[in-house]
């Protein structure tokens, strides 16, 4: 019986594809010579060209092999798929029984949903131009015979490509085309040469720091275009996808020499260059330097400004070059003069300390050291030489401006502009450097001056003489420094992917010292959906009837709970686990803790009514703003929030992510607003916070909960009481893929309006 059904089975497949095995049609008997000469080393799972091709120009190899073995070894073995359909006595018996197998195998549902996809593939390429299952198509063309063809390797378990192919093959009606990646073909050098796009490659990655990926992407009328997908920075950590569609030969050339240009700028000159990267409506990629949109038809204009600006930089710089050769040769005079005067005073004091042990050695010494000459000496010392130095003669440049200046002449004088630039950096930390020198000189003469007017009541030595004049020296500056007094050391910028773990850790560790576990719980709520109705209830923005219909609604969501029950919600046990040996993973840590859940947080039951609901979301809400008056930041950092309006209510209890990817993904799952406003936040150290650590989300009874953020990465920000300034407002556009996990989806775009603000704990004045 089970045979029987199986023979069925078959029937019915072979009867869907149209087959009959007692009466081959022609076509699949009809074998040509292919000529084709694999590309033996070439990464078979990088696909280079997509086309559109007609499953009925497909010649189908059955190879006895598996898909990921080198194309040499799967094309030797191959064979026509006739040797598998017709028997021969003795030859083929065991190549008719392997098709056979393989059609038990497949599925006429995978058959279906591979002719639904090549549907929807006709109608329009993928954004990311690949799509699921595309390793499938194992197709290939023979330049030699102008012929394609597809093996079949029969150690596979996924056949659906190739019965839907056979399918297609035998089907009277016209079979369309199928949109597939070439296997083993390498770029066709039509829009650009294969040196081209491997340099565009390693343009792009500058710019964008991510690998893109280029396809030559054919259409039904085997016209080329080359399509590069990748993703970009818009902004700051944020990234957004982008497609560039090149059509032509010309717009190709004019995008990689555009993208070339601006690479060998940014690289040879990065102290004047760096361009920002932007995406267009469209989601493709844009380059900017300075808020400017750079184009290829306008870069020759953009290339004659900048010269005259590196022009420029290089006159001011010779010219200021020289004002400080003059500078630093009077100082290096005045330092000269100074270390002498200083020299003298050193032989002065060993002078007396050799004739101060005879009477004729101390009247020597009075005459040659009188007070009259000593004090005009002194005088000498410490006033600021103004000799007229000749100063050094000044470089002319005088150059005859060219209606069009090319690359290499840009180049060569941004070097120029360069070297004349850093010769004025390193002749302001000499100045510096020597004006430190002077000062520590003048007080070095001056407290040897007051130790000899004091000398004879000092019984001292040389070495306390070398000690006490140097008692008021000014630490000089470490190498590179260029500012002289005053330098302010810059704060640590906080980096999300370097930081943040760090960061989680040590807060976690704080709140877990300073707030009680009332406090824990109800900041716990606010990492849950009762956010809302807490923050209306802050602001009294609640409207009738409202709380009962959240009441309502969480009652349901217990009801609904797998995990929780209202005789758990209110069981005498509490937050105790009944089995503390119970071993939980947290980011690949263990412990033995119990999850919060805000029903026994609220206490909510069938008989809860909306007035207890109401006191205990109030009560929540005061211990959250107790909880941050007893927290603040330790270090400044940033962090995001998104709104569909630009307002930011200080009054609520607001919310901000560390890591601004994971607030965008909100933002676009969130909303169907096109157009958004995403805060960043730049939070002063001092600001009072409470981070959704690890302690927020699990009870730590047990004493083995890990220290860290490893459940989410925002925080509550109290902004009341800070000074909140704006510090720029920028509009980028990001876009993301419909479904992440299809690459087949379609490119959402959305407009974010990015307001920047710092924000700052009010310094309070004293008695207040």
């Amino acid at each position: 019986m089970k045979k029987v059904n199986k023979e069925q089975e078959l029937a019915k497949k072979l009867e869907y594809i149209g087959l009959n095995l007692e009466e081959i049609p022609e076509t699949l008997k009809l074998v040509e010579d292919l000529q084709f000469k694999p590309n033996v080393g070439f990464d078979e799972k990088k696909y280079r060209q997509y086309r559109f091709v007609s499953p009925k120009e497909i010649e189908i190899l059955l190879s006895p092999t598996n898909r990921l073995e080198d194309i040499k070894e799967k094309y030797s073995k191959a064979s026509p798929l006739v040797e598998y359909l017709v028997p021969v006595e003795g030859q083929n018996e065991e190549k008719c029984e392997t098709f056979k197998k393989m059609l038990r195998e497949v599925k006429i549902e995978e058959i279906e949903k591979i002719e639904q996809d090549q549907q929807n593939l006709n109608k329009k390429i993928p954004f990311k131009v690949r799509y699921p299952g595309n390793y499938l198509w194992q197709i290939y063309y023979s330049s030699a015979s102008n012929k394609y063809f597809m093996i079949v390797p029969t150690e596979d378990k996924d056949y659906s490509t190739f019965f839907y192919v056979l399918k297609k093959q035998i089907e009277k009606k016209k079979a369309g085309k199928v949109f597939v990646p070439i296997s083993n073909a390498d770029y066709s050098k039509e829009l650009l040469n294969k040196t081209e796009i491997q340099s565009l490659e390693n343009y792009l990655w500058l710019f964008t720091k991510d690998w893109p990926s280029i396809y030559e992407v054919y259409d039904k009328t085997e016209k080329a275009s080359l399509q590069i997908v990748g993703t970009t920075e818009v902004y700051g950590k944020i990234k957004s996808e982008y497609k560039v569609k090149l059509n032509n030969k010309i717009e190709a050339n004019k995008f990689f020499k555009l993208v070339k240009a601006l690479f060998i700028l940014q690289s040879e000159l990065s102290s004047y260059y760096k361009f920002e990267t932007q995406i267009d409506k469209q989601g493709s990629i844009e380059f900017y330097y300075e808020g400017q949109l750079l184009e290829y038809d306008a870069l020759s204009d953009w290339v004659n400004v900048q010269y005259k600006k590196l022009l420029e930089i290089q006159k001011n710089a010779t010219k200021e070059n020289v004002e400080l050769s003059e500078k630093l040769r009077k100082l290096k005079h005045q330092s000269e003069e100074l270390e002498m005067e200083y020299l003298a005073k050193e032989k002065q004091i060993s002078t007396f300390l050799e004739c101060k042990k005879t009477f004729f050695g101390k009247v020597k010494y009075f005459f040659k050291y009188s007070g009259k000459k000593s004090k005009r000496k002194e005088e000498k010392a410490i006033e600021v030489k103004d000799e007229k130095i000749k100063p050094e003669k000044e470089e002319i440049i005088d150059e005859e401006l060219k209606r069009q200046y090319t690359l290499d002449e840009l180049l060569a004088k941004g070097k120029k502009a360069y070297e004349k630039d850093t010769q004025v950096k390193n002749a302001k930390m000499d100045i510096n450097a020597l004006k430190l020198k002077n000062v520590n000189l003048v007080k070095k003469i001056e407290n040897a001056t007051a130790y000899i007017a004091e000398i004879d009541s000092h019984k001292k030595s040389i070495f306390e003489f070398w000690k006490y004049s140097n008692k008021d020296e000014v630490q000089a500056l470490e190498e590179g420094e260029e500012e002289l007094i005053n330098v302010k050391p810059h704060s640590k910028i906080f980096d999300y992917e370097e930081d943040f773990d760090e960061f989680g850790t040590n807060i976690d560790k704080i709140q877990r010292a300073i707030l009680t576990k009332e406090e824990l719980d109800s900041v716990y709520l606010a990492t849950t959906n009762q956010i809302e109705i807490m923050n209306k209830l802050k602001t009294n923005t609640t409207e009738p009837k409202e709380l009962d219909r959240w009441l309502k609604q969480i009652k349901t969501d217990l009801k609904n709970d797998k995990n929780m029950s209202e005789e758990e919600v209110i069981d005498i046990f509490g937050s105790l686990s009944e089995d503390t040996r119970k071993v939980t993973k947290l980011a690949n840590k263990s412990h033995r803790e119990q999850p919060k859940n805000k029903y026994s947080i609220l206490r909510i039951s069938k008989e809860v009514k909306t007035v207890d609901y109401k006191v205990a979301l109030n009560n929540a809400i005061r211990t959250i703003d107790k909880a941050l008056e007893k927290n603040q930041l330790g270090q400044d950092i940033s962090a995001y929030a998104w709104n569909e309006e630009e307002n930011l209510d200080p009054n609520k209890i607001n919310i901000f992510n560390l890591n601004p990817e994971k607030e965008i993904e909100e933002a676009l799952k969130t909303t169907e607003n096109t157009k958004i406003t995403l805060y960043k936040m730049n939070i002063g150290k001092g600001v009072k916070i409470v981070a959704f650590s690890n302690c927020v989300y699990f009870d730590n009874q047990n004493k083995t909960l890990p220290l860290g953020m490893d459940k989410d990465t925002r925080l509550i920000a109290k902004l009341l009481d800070t000074d909140i300034h704006l510090d720029s407002k920028k509009v980028v556009k990001v876009g993301r893929l419909e479904d992440e996990k299809d690459e087949a989806s379609k490119l959402i775009i959305k407009t974010i309006n990015v307001l920047e603000y710092t924000i700052k704990p009010i310094e309070k004045q004293d008695g207040k």
